[in-house]
């Protein structure tokens, strides 16, 4: 256990911190298990509409670092791939 002032701080702000970041990791995964939804009832419209709201939440979580840029990128070019194909 820390046994310094300034390392029990950092314990706390480390898991005020995971929390935070659980619940931008949990929100990224839930947005494109919903992207999926709409892409499997091959509802195209609806997926085109939910792009763009996916796209922002994906970049505003790289952009905290929780996922990294490359990543988001690449989750939306195959999403945005299989939305052309229906």
């Amino acid at each position: 256990m820390a046994n310094t002032k300034s390392a029990i701080k950092r314990v706390r702000r480390i898991s005020r911190q995971t929390a935070v970041n659980r619940s931008r990791k949990s929100k990224f995964r839930s947005a494109v298990k919903k992207m999926n939804v709409l892409i499997e009832k091959k509802d195209k419209k609806e997926a085109l509409a939910f792009l763009s709201k996916l796209n922002s939440e994906l970049m505003k979580i790289s952009k905290t670092g929780v996922i990294k840029k490359q990543n988001a990128s690449r989750n939306i070019s195959r999403i945005t791939k299989k939305i052309n194909s229906l």
